[in-house]
């Protein structure tokens, strides 16, 4: 695969790439929804919820239904997600439905505790559709609200919003089977999805960030630079009570990296006052690359 793509320019390369990805998501997302939720009969989230429910009225098969309610969908928000976006959303949209109405019924079904099956559905699906986030791109549906959300409100985390839209979505499923255990299921998937989602968006590019207030900076830098090779930054800081000129060393690093740093930094400036904070996301170098929309 790797080989035969080294024919092939930059963007072919990151299409094929991406292709890839969704179809890894699609697949986690296909085997929870078919293999673990309908089996297990509690309502899902988002317009898989919905398809579920057709399905158990109806007969009608999960995928297509699901790709008749992403239509109107997908046309009130072209604009406001733009084309890329909207593109590589459809096509996953379709290769998740074929997954989840060709490939999934092939593999075996769990027929055992519905909490169990609960469980699995939110890593299942929770991991698939985090991969697809990534990827800047998602199955459609619910999916183009929760997008067009976040384009509007970007402090907002995926996560949180995908459990507010899909609250309703769940409870109308337990009240049309009049299944309140499914409810309390239905909401313990939704809880692991949001879970899931935030953690393997953010939580692989967590870390953490110290501010050292101390009267001899740049010592304090090169004492970092040396324990754990990261830069870092020095803000000049003014005492609120005497007005004493300080200095600020800000620096990022990993978890495991910040044991050390505190550390080294106690060694070198016993009197310096440290503040450790978590950062659920760090970009640039010796992280994660800034990475610009297109």
């Amino acid at each position: 695969m790797a080989r035969a793509l080294k024919f092939f320019g930059p963007g072919a390369r990151a299409t094929a790439k991406q292709i890839l990805w969704e179809c890894v998501g699609s697949m986690l997302i296909a085997v929870g929804i078919y293999n673990f939720a309908a089996a297990a009969k509690f309502p899902m989230t988002g317009f898989s919820g919905i398809a579920i429910i057709v399905n158990r009225l109806t007969g009608m098969p999960i995928g297509v239904t699901t790709i008749l309610l992403n239509v109107p969908v997908a046309a009130l928000c072209y604009k406001l997600l733009g084309r890329r976006f909207f593109i590589s959303s459809l096509r996953c949209m379709v290769i998740s439905s074929v997954f989840i109405d060709v490939l999934a019924p092939m593999l075996p079904v769990y027929e055992g505790e519905r909490l169990l099956a609960a469980l699995c559905t939110g890593i299942f699906g929770g991991l698939g559709y985090a991969l697809i986030y990534i990827q800047n791109s998602s199955t459609g549906g619910s999916d183009f609200i929760i997008m067009a959300v976040k384009a509007m409100r970007p402090h907002i985390p995926l996560g949180k919003i995908a459990f507010l839209s899909d609250v309703g979505i769940i409870l109308a499923g337990g009240v049309i089977f009049g299944d309140i255990d499914g409810i309390i299921y239905g909401m313990i998937v939704n809880y692991i999805f949001a879970i899931a989602v935030d953690k393997v968006m953010y939580g692989m590019n967590a870390g953490k960030m110290a501010l050292i207030v101390t009267d001899d900076a740049p010592r304090i830098c090169r004492e970092i630079d040396r324990v754990s090779r990261r830069g870092s930054t020095i803000i000049p800081a003014k005492g609120g009570y005497q007005g004493a000129q300080r200095q600020v060393v800000m620096c990022a690093c990993s978890g495991k990296e910040m044991y050390q740093i505190q550390k080294t930094v106690r060694a070198a400036d016993p009197q310096s006052f440290l503040i450790v904070l978590d950062s659920s996301e760090v970009h640039g170098e010796g992280f994660r690359p800034v990475q610009i929309g297109g």
